[in-house]
């Protein structure tokens, strides 16, 4: 079954029983399991190669996109270093161990390695494509698992009153109940995964979480749960930061855009086996992803999937710029491409996928010309406006 929607993922738990009372699985979650660190774990396992049916910590190490992005993005030491070992096992192997008791992946041991191949592909799919799906799969992951083992009731409790007597009560039950059930015995540990479970519980339910080890003084929000202390989607200067801050900051955020654009492209090049463009000159493999609106040009909209599309290296090279100059666009090929981008949009949404969306494709389209189109339009008053805007240029 295609993963695409909350009621599909709950359908899919449903089917399990993921009670820790019977299975008694101590790496359900860990510390490492934040929505920016599972999406990316999860596409580093479908970026493996396609003839590997079965794959161990080291073969995501040794990914060029793991070693770019893993640096870049979250700050670690390079994969190439020795040293970094105990923490590259920590950041790759706690996803995958959860993904395995979530049933998206299977496991099997030899000797002390863990060799793993995947059991749910739709749903890694699903999970990969952005922060936010797996956000939306960790909270029901996690009901999910509170559920079956009788544990939801003290986090429902919290939720019904939010204050610091029943979080008292919730992390002390929690801590009994993972200490009772699992190979976890230290206070410590447990209450490292505390905050994880909760603060994405609190992030659905609009309610206080926990930081510090105490009730956090505010609602918790999607953002306040990534793996990264910086606010990539900040884009405001902080007063507060000295100038080499400042810059630091900026470092990141670059690198964190690359990485979306990074992604973005490998989900189109994952999406579609041929080119989006049906011409004549849609001959041989398509392997290029193009941006529609130059990235250089418009870097807000270059990591949107509505702004890219899949084409052969006629299409790209020789159409969609001029003469091979990758700085050059060819505006009758660029309306070629919204119109061909439009109906990509349109198969998808009409197959259920969460891929696109329409105000997302607005959004594209009134960035790159300049353009105030209304967010209620549907595809077909989209394409004929992209024709009237393109004739009046």
């Amino acid at each position: 079954m295609k993963i695409n929607t909350e009621a599909e993922i709950k359908e899919y738990f449903s089917k399990t029983n993921l009670d820790l009372r019977k299975y008694k699985f101590s790496r359900w979650t860990d510390q490492k399991i934040t929505p920016d660190v599972v999406s990316f774990i999860a596409e580093c396992v479908l970026n493996l190669p396609d003839e590997q049916k079965e794959f161990v910590t080291k073969d995501i190490w040794g990914l060029d996109y793991f070693i770019k992005n893993a640096m870049a993005v979250f700050n670690k030491p390079s994969p190439t270093n020795e040293s970094a070992r105990h923490e590259y096992d920590k950041f790759i192997q706690q996803p995958l161990l959860m993904l395995v008791y979530a049933r998206i992946l299977e496991v099997r041991k030899e000797g002390i390695k863990n060799i793993f191949k995947i059991k749910n592909k739709e749903l890694l799919d699903y999970i990969s494509i952005k922060e936010w799906n797996a956000y939306i799969f960790l909270y029901y992951y996690f009901v999910k698992v509170l559920t079956d083992s009788d544990m939801i009731k003290y986090f429902e409790d919290f939720r019904a009153n939010n204050d610091k007597y029943h979080f008292n009560i919730l992390k002390d039950k929690f801590i009994k109940f993972v200490k009772g059930n699992t190979k976890i015995n230290t206070n410590v540990e447990i209450r490292r995964i505390f905050p994880k479970i909760l603060n994405t519980y609190a992030v659905h339910n609009r309610i206080k979480g926990t930081m510090s080890g105490k009730i956090s003084p505010n609602i918790f929000t999607f953002s306040d749960l990534m793996y990264n202390e910086v606010n990539f989607r900040d884009t405001t200067k902080e007063k507060s930061l000295t100038r080499q801050e400042c810059g630091k900051v900026e470092a990141v955020k670059k690198n964190y855009s690359k990485f979306l654009i990074a992604r973005a492209k490998n989900i189109i090049r994952r999406k579609y086996l041929q080119s989006e463009v049906k011409d004549s000159f849609a001959k041989g493999e398509a392997i290029h992803i193009h941006h529609i609106f130059p990235e250089a040009d418009f870097p807000q909209i270059a990591f949107y999937l509505e702004n890219l599309i899949k084409l052969t290296a006629d299409q790209h090279l020789y159409h969609a710029h001029i003469k091979g100059n990758t700085h050059s666009i060819n505006r009758d090929y660029q309306l070629t491409c919204l119109l061909a981008k439009s109906e990509s949009i349109e198969t998808s949404l009409n197959n259920g996928e969460a891929l696109y969306t329409i105000p997302n494709f607005i959004f594209v389209i009134n960035t790159g010309f300049s353009s105030n189109l209304p967010q209620t339009l549907d595809l077909d008053q989209i394409r004929l406006e992209i024709n009237k805007i393109h004739n009046s240029a």
